[in-house]
């Protein structure tokens, strides 16, 4: 399913910026050849560029250690905006090129909607789940003020939040919603659907423990990369 590996490749940067590698989004588009999918990352590019937006702050050149961790190959770091670009302008005879255009169509229609109202939809999306309002979720995991529940949320329960998210989107593009009650209303319904699934497989989502902060796994794992690259050798011993 194409959102599931878009979502799964999103990379997060130190300041909760998202962003994907193109390398990445070639292989869920189904390119086999780098060299053909970098002729549409620069077509992408000029469509950005005559969209009005400044292409360096969506697409960024850059160099990076992949698979075997021993040689670097050109790549791109993209924003969800130059990912939409680079699917609209990927061949639509490929399979997955259409589901992710098809993917995209959903979000952009309802993206103004969800834009304005996203707080307000996540809170109440947040109640449903847990039985108890983000804030008091925050304060039961111990989550930084200025930081994200998502951040703390174990695996299973940001799992969770997404599929009752897309079911959320599919059935608002499917039923025309419009208004913010509108789809407030079937997002409360869809985590109500998924509460009461995980309450009846023993899942107390409440009840979890949080998972260890992202931010100190994320500076974990940078800096094990950056030791890597010093010494390459400690793979190997």
């Amino acid at each position: 399913m194409f959102s599931e590996k878009f979502e799964l490749c999103c990379q997060k940067g130190d300041d909760q910026t998202e962003f994907w590698f193109a390398r990445n989004l070639q292989s869920i588009l189904d390119y086999e050849e780098w060299n053909d999918f970098r002729e549409v990352v620069f077509k992408a590019q000029i469509a950005c560029e005559n969209s009005g937006f400044d292409i360096v702050q969506h697409f960024v050149d850059i160099h990076r250690i992949i698979e075997d961790k021993k040689h670097k190959v050109d790549d791109f770091i993209l924003s969800r905006y130059a990912c939409y670009l680079i699917i609209q302008n990927s061949d639509s005879k490929k399979q997955e090129v259409a589901f992710a255009q098809n993917y995209f169509a959903m979000k952009t229609s309802l993206a103004s909607l969800f834009d304005r109202n996203f707080a307000s939809i996540r809170s109440k999306g947040d109640t449903a789940l847990f039985g108890k309002s983000t804030q008091a979720m925050k304060a039961h995991w111990k989550v930084p003020d200025s930081r994200p529940l998502a951040d703390f949320a174990p695996t299973i329960i940001l799992k969770a939040k997404d599929f009752a998210a897309e079911i959320t989107i599919f059935n608002a593009q499917q039923n025309q919603m419009k208004t913010e009650p509108e789809i407030s209303s079937e997002h409360i319904t869809n985590n109500q659907a998924v509460r009461k699934t995980l309450l009846e497989r023993g899942i107390r989502p409440e009840s979890l423990p949080p998972a260890e902060d992202a931010k100190k796994v994320e500076r974990r794992l940078a800096s094990d990369e950056k030791k890597y690259l010093k010494n390459p050798d400690i793979l190997e011993n």
